[in-house]
């Protein structure tokens, strides 16, 4: 079984999920339950995209009920018997339903089955974590528009990865200025809309300075402020002073904005999870891993791509952010920055990190 898994969560359907054979039924019901295909006929022009999108459908129906299959194997102890098929459908299962990215809607998301349906009982504090993440977006740049997640931290303050910010900043002494010609700001909207584009919708914060980039970690902080007339700040997320009691196996959320990433992902795995759609807000559970031998890195679950890079790790039980995701590798896992390791650090106490 180990062997045939290859979801970029690194994690198998016996660990994730509590009870194989509900997951199995669930998925069968669900499938028996999708609407039929219409029997009209399509005008000629779209018969091809017609005949693909049903392709497709039959495609993850029968990928499906091989996973499902799997999953009834597994639970009856007979993972020698599981096919590659079955394998296949399984990982496909583990992140739809075990580490889904929930798209994000009006800083909302939909109710939730099976082991995550735990998400509608924190709700309201979910809500709360969703209206302090945003897009770190830029201007002036060749090739970009945007570069990844930020969230706020401080009254004026917003942590993203040091990989983020070097795209539109520069050393300058002891200091950090911005790159001739750049400019940045935090949109806490960029939520999937009714149509094919992102919608807006979501105030937007100036970055006006780049308060400093950690030597030692992939972390960065920046001090934003409203537009003319724009919204005002909203309160920062609490920052865990302290480490969770349980690691491996604490659960936790992403929320943050996966954009496209085949360098490290296997294509299938993406748009199985992601259904291609990316650079939209999402939340992602899952749950911690480990901590490095080390101390200095927090490994988790969570379905995350590129755009990810800093995006808060945060408690499902509390709420407080454990963690700074920066990275990850398929197959292995993902990665990030314990941040109660960091009370101390001058740059989080002059940037006024919100511990808690």
């Amino acid at each position: 079984m180990d062997k045939r898994s290859r979801s970029p969560v690194a994690t198998g359907p016996e660990r994730v999920f509590s009870d194989l054979r509900a997951v199995a039924a669930r998925v069968r019901d669900q499938l028996s339950w999708e609407e039929p295909e219409s029997a009209v006929a399509l005008p000629a022009a779209e018969l091809p995209a017609g005949q693909i999108s049903q392709y497709a459908r039959q495609e993850r129906t029968r990928v499906l009920s091989a996973g499902a299959g799997g999953l009834e194997k597994l639970a009856e102890g007979r993972a020698d018997e599981i096919s590659d098929d079955e394998s296949f459908g399984m990982e496909a299962i583990v992140l739809l339903e075990g580490r889904p990215a929930i798209l994000v809607r009006h800083q909302d998301f939909a109710p939730q089955q099976g082991d995550w349906a735990v998400l509608d009982a924190h709700r309201e504090a979910i809500r709360e974590s969703l209206a302090r993440v945003g897009r770190v977006e830029v201007s002036g740049h060749l090739s970009l528009d945007w570069l990844g997640t930020g969230f706020l931290v401080g009254p004026e303050t917003v942590m993203t990865n040091r990989h983020v910010a070097v795209e539109f900043a520069r050393s300058a002494g002891e200091d950090w200025a911005f790159q001739q010609g750049l400019g940045a700001a935090l949109d806490l909207g960029e939520e999937y809309g009714s149509g094919p584009e992102p919608a807006d919708g979501g105030p937007s914060y100036e970055v006006t300075e780049v308060l400093g980039i950690h030597q030692d970690v992939d972390l960065a902080l920046l001090r934003i402020a409203p537009y003319l007339g724009g919204s005002a700040l909203p309160a920062p997320l609490a920052i865990a002073a302290d480490a969770p009691p349980d690691v491996p196996g604490h659960p936790v959320y992403c929320v943050g904005y996966p954009a496209w990433d085949g360098r490290r992902n296997e294509p299938e795995s993406m748009r199985r999870i992601f259904m291609d759609v990316y650079n939209v807000k999402r939340l992602q559970p899952g749950t911690t891993t480990g901590l490095e031998p080390e101390g200095n890195v927090l490994r988790h679950d969570c379905s995350t791509l590129g755009g990810n890079s800093g995006s808060p790790v945060i408690d499902l039980t509390d709420h407080r952010v454990l963690g700074l995701h920066f990275g990850g590798r398929y197959g292995l896992g993902n990665y990030a920055v314990p941040l109660w390791q960091l009370v101390a650090d001058p740059l989080l106490v002059r940037g006024e990190v919100n511990f808690v």
